[in-house]
């Protein structure tokens, strides 16, 4: 009979201890922080196409190209660790109103541009080479890893502050943080100001090819304090 007592003690207190827990006063805010800066890197992902009427001959005439660029990137100062191919592919392509097949053959190589005061002598080597396709231009940072832990630190004040606006009103205070959920988006941050000219342009005309403008790093999370 004792046991039995003692089990039903142990579990009043074990619920009213839940209970209490669940009584205790929080706050539930978001945060964001923004960190903007100016871009010291380019990722540039360039292409080049060939087409044909026989895959052998597109194969191999796209591969010469492609060597003549890989040996122009290697001697334009480019670590071999920054830049890398991405896509090859070689696809049939039906013209239906000739009635016959043409072959489409594909190379693309990614460089990371770690110097963007090379971009144009870089981009206009790479077009007398060959290239026919430039697919993307990503400006990035090399403080990237600081960059987001500025916009966490921003992002946590931001919630503390507005955790203690709301409840500013009520006589309360906020207290320690119960519970902190990082909701940030993983994406490549964009630049804000982007713009390239065409490559034919007036040659006594001042090379400005880029505005690289300025990337925007950003955190959000959520954060529940206790309240006293």
């Amino acid at each position: 009979m004792k046991k039995i007592v003692l089990i039903l003690g142990v579990l009043f207190m074990t619920m009213s201890y839940s209970q209490e827990q669940k009584q205790v006063p929080i706050i539930s805010v978001s945060g964001e922080g923004k960190v903007k800066v100016a871009p010291d890197q380019a990722l540039l992902s360039i292409s080049i196409e060939s087409k044909g009427t026989k895959a052998d001959d597109v194969k191999r005439e796209n591969d010469k190209k492609m060597d003549a660029i890989l040996k122009f990137i290697k001697n334009s100062s480019v670590a071999k660790e920054d830049y890398q191919t991405q896509r090859i592919s070689l696809n049939p392509n039906y013209d239906y109103e000739k009635k016959k097949h043409t072959y489409i053959a594909t190379q693309t190589v990614q460089i990371l541009l770690k110097d963007l005061s090379k971009y144009d002598v870089l981009m206009e080597g790479l077009v007398n080479e060959g290239i026919n396709r430039i697919d993307n231009v990503e400006f990035k940072s090399s403080k990237m890893m600081q960059l987001q832990s500025d916009a966490r630190k921003l992002a946590m004040k931001d919630a503390k502050v507005k955790a203690e606006d709301y409840v500013s009103v009520l006589g309360q205070k906020v207290g320690k943080a119960i519970l902190i959920s990082d909701n940030s988006q993983i994406y490549v941050p964009q630049p804000r100001m982007y713009a390239m000219k065409s490559m034919a342009m007036d040659e006594s005309a001042p090379r400005e090819t880029l505005a690289i403008g300025e990337i925007e790093i950003t955190a959000n999370v959520s954060v529940s304090f206790v309240l006293d």
